[in-house]
């Protein structure tokens, strides 16, 4: 019985002690457990980017890394843009292979870096408002392309989607 009771006790406790904690909307009041994400919007459609860059289907990776991203960290629905409150929409900019180190032996590159750079948006399809716009959003992911790794291009590639997906979701936050 005594058990029981401690039980019923304990286990909201525990329950509010683990709940998510993210910064209040107003820098004064601190932590909330309020979603740090605007509560206005129920349902975002996410568009594929215009990719600008000289590697193809970049774009496409990106909007399947920002609906996950969105459907993992965030409250709302990914919904077709005729039926959404909001929509994610950009441009892939460029994408470059930097050369950050080269074996003596044969100049070739032992490790290279793949760097994406993408404006975007995010608007209220109900007023036509912007909610977030940032130009040049940049992502980095590194990649070993010499012998013993031998990790391809792609690899780089998806990380640094998938770190630009993650970021860009953070925008999506309340402001500060």
């Amino acid at each position: 019985m005594k058990l029981r009771l401690l039980l019923r006790a304990l286990i909201p406790a525990a329950l509010c002690a683990t709940a998510p904690l993210s910064c209040a909307t107003r820098p004064e009041d601190g932590l909330s457990a309020r979603s740090a994400f605007p509560d206005r919007y129920r349902s975002v459609a996410v568009s594929v980017f215009r990719n600008e860059s000289m590697m193809p289907d970049l774009e496409r990776d990106l909007s399947a890394s920002l609906v996950k991203e969105i459907e993992i960290s965030t409250p709302y629905k990914i919904r077709s843009e005729g039926a959404a409150d909001t929509v994610l929409r950009g441009s892939v900019r460029k994408v470059d292979l930097v050369h950050l180190s080269k074996s003596p032996a044969t100049g070739l590159a032992n490790e290279m870096m793949v760097r994406v750079r993408v404006d975007f948006e995010w608007v209220d399809l109900r007023t036509g408002k912007r909610i977030v716009a940032r130009e040049g959003v940049e992502s980095t992911a590194l990649f070993v392309p010499s012998y013993p790794a031998r990790e391809p291009i792609e690899l780089g590639r998806l990380a640094a989607v998938e770190q630009l997906a993650r970021d860009l979701v953070s925008a999506m936050q309340s402001e500060w």
